[in-house]
């Protein structure tokens, strides 16, 4: 069973945990505080992602930063990148939210759903090329980036200092493994396509 959680049931609307910001080019560095578009070769197929920097990251040479990684649900799958800002802190940043932490975005190619190796290297590169503080990397994600949240947290609990899964959905066989990771779960109660119990067995014994 998992220790470190706050559990929180929603209604027939869900609500979004965590308001974040936008995202990244590759070969040149990115701007802060505005959206930037990053094309990799990680995924076969490739993968685009966003990624937003702080606007004060380039100030201070010696600052690390926390990283929020967001995976949208199955209807922001594709090669179109403004779909992936339909929704939460991509829908927020493109708003014109600022927030001071970095935000890594991917976009998950279409009729795939989300695979924790990829998802990993992805995390990876930018870990490599950011100032990213690895004690303070967060996971989030909506449906089944809430399947992939569990998933890929489950598969890699030392990676994350806290997840927030969105109405996601599972096997939750290795649930045991994020037992030291501090988990807040939301899940609409009125939930049709997936059932509150999706989430909530992977919090009970």
């Amino acid at each position: 069973m998992l220790k470190a959680f706050s559990y929180i049931l929603l209604g027939p609307g869900l609500l979004f945990l965590v308001r974040c910001s936008h995202f990244m080019s590759g070969k040149r560095p990115p701007a802060t505080g505005q959206t930037s578009q990053v094309y990799s070769r990680l995924f076969a197929p490739d993968i685009r992602y966003l990624l937003y920097l702080p606007e004060d990251y380039y100030q201070n040479a010696n600052q690390r930063w926390p990283l929020v990684l967001f995976l949208h649900g199955a209807g922001e799958r594709g090669t179109d990148l403004n779909l992936v800002t339909k929704h939460g802190p991509p829908k927020l940043a493109a708003a014109g939210e600022r927030f001071p932490f970095i935000i890594l975005s991917p976009q998950c190619p279409e009729d795939r759903r989300w695979k924790s190796g990829p998802l990993k290297r992805l995390l990876d590169r930018v870990k490599l090329n950011f100032r990213v503080d690895e004690t303070r990397i967060y996971l989030t994600g909506l449906s089944m980036g809430g399947y992939g949240t569990w998933h890929l947290a489950a598969r890699y609990p030392e990676y994350f200092a806290a997840i927030a899964p969105i109405c996601g959905a599972g096997d939750p066989e290795h649930a045991e493994t994020l037992r030291d990771v501090p988990v807040w779960a939301f899940h609409g109660a009125q939930d049709e396509v997936f059932r509150l119990t999706a989430s909530s067995r992977w919090l009970t014994p």
